[in-house]
């Protein structure tokens, strides 16, 4: 049985092991892969894996030996699902790896936005605090969580784990979800419609998958009906925000900050106007990234894979 990862490095850049995945076939490895090195790099291999190189029709077409494509992600539009299930080849996700980092992370770049923590520890090694007249000085308005409202878009594991976080630091939070589970409401949480937690919110995260129906979610007229001086974070995906209309909103004093993990094309290319709005934080796409939850998700890659193996997949997207 021949396994072959198409772009492996991101999730093991050499510090944790492929030793699972070996121990269920004749493995190879590559840190990347270019689209027209695709047909090649997968040749007569059964089983494939991909994080972000795209798996089309004319793979599968022209590759019909392919049983198995294990995606290293939650997210699996790289992969032509319809494609996949008319040539009987069985589609794997990640769905759980990610949910203590992705969270951890968001509350990382809400403190930011809230204090500045960087700016301010350089303004000191520049020396504006020896030179300041008073005990103490900012650069940026300071801001405090609690009592102030969080909606999440998007209120599966993830959402769920940042509203904890959120209650826990003295936030009420509104979520937003197609299915709701009215049995975590309490004081602090309540589902919402749209529009209301767009014009409640004091800040704004988002948690939800990439579909149709969810891309450019934030937009100008979705800004329009927010609170003036709102922050919005996005550790979910890139075109969920249309990114013209949330930096004219930054620009204009809208939206009071920015803070995002993930942009519509990555990497992030010179032109998108978010490099040059106000009071934006922009990483590269690293919510997930910490080694325990890339252990995690290798550990879940290696299972999901053993598991169709012995012919009762599991997370399964194309069944």
């Amino acid at each position: 049985m021949k396994i072959v990862v198409l772009d492996g490095y991101t999730l093991n850049p050499g510090d944790i092991t492929w030793k699972g995945l070996e121990a269920l076939g004749e493995l190879t490895v590559y840190d990347r892969t270019g689209e027209s090195e695709i047909l090649e790099r997968i040749g007569d291999a059964e089983i494939v894996f991909t994080n972000k190189t795209p798996l089309k029709r004319e793979a599968f077409s022209a590759l019909p030996q392919i049983k198995y494509v294990g995606v290293l992600a939650t997210g699996y539009n790289v992969v032509d699902i319809a494609a996949a299930k008319e040539y009987g080849v069985k589609v794997t996700n990640i769905p759980t790896y990610g949910t203590a980092s992705v969270a951890q992370y968001t509350f990382a770049l809400l403190l930011e936005l809230c204090h500045h923590v960087w700016e301010h520890s350089e303004a000191v090694r520049r020396g504006e605090w020896n030179r300041c007249p008073d005990f103490c000085f900012w650069n940026y308005p300071l801001v405090e969580l609690a009592g102030k409202t969080m909606g999440i878009i998007g209120f599966g594991r993830i959402g769920r784990s940042v509203a904890q976080i959120a209650q826990a630091m003295g936030m009420r939070v509104l979520a937003y979800d197609s299915y709701q589970d009215k049995s975590l409401e309490s004081e602090t949480l309540r589902y919402g419609e749209l529009d209301e937690l767009l014009r409640k919110s004091d800040v704004i995260s988002l948690h939800c998958p990439l579909f149709e129906s969810t891309k450019g979610i934030i937009n100008k007229d979705s800004i329009a009906k927010m609170k003036d001086g709102v922050m919005l974070i996005n550790t979910s995906r890139g075109p969920l925000i249309i990114e013209e209309d949330l930096a004219r909103a930054l620009n204009s004093g809208k939206v009071a900050g920015a803070a995002v993990d993930v942009v519509s094309t990555e990497p992030i290319t010179t032109d998108n106007p978010l490099l040059q709005a106000k009071n934006c934080i922009i990483t590269p796409h690293i919510a997930w990234a910490p080694k325990e939850s890339r252990e995690r998700l290798m550990n879940i890659a290696v299972e999901n894979l053993a598991s169709f193996l012995k012919g009762e997949p599991v997370n399964v997207v194309n069944p």
